[in-house]
């Protein structure tokens, strides 16, 4: 456990008196801990990540799962690889369809991570 020393606004106070009471029998280190966590979600969800691609050569004719673009057997389309982890795109649950993606939208999606993943 560790002190921090915090100097709030009277309105700030009030509201997280007030969602102490409403949710956490008044613990205020448990509501200001939620709100860090909800706060983290929104800016970057906890979930499954593409961490990586792996290519695979098809034997029908299928879309990519991104740009719906139609692709037969013989092309190449990039099956993504999931890990734990947080960013925008995080999906809750691994997909059950089968994902697969072309090379220019794996090349749009690698160069749109963050520096962090």
């Amino acid at each position: 456990m560790r002190r921090l020393n915090f100097t709030l606004d009277p309105e700030t106070v009030a509201l997280l008196s007030d969602l102490a009471q409403k949710f956490y029998h008044g613990n205020k280190s448990q509501t200001i801990r939620a709100a860090l966590q909800s706060l983290a979600t929104h800016t970057g969800h906890a979930g499954w990540v593409i961490s990586g691609y792996t290519p695979i050569e098809l034997s029908g004719a299928t879309s990519c799962h991104t740009c719906g673009t139609k692709y037969g057997k013989g092309d190449l389309l990039y099956r993504p690889v999931f890990e734990r982890g947080y960013s925008h795109k995080a999906v809750e649950d691994l997909p059950e369809q089968i994902w697969l993606d072309c090379h220019g939208c794996v090349t749009q999606n690698v160069e749109e991570a963050p520096a962090s993943l």
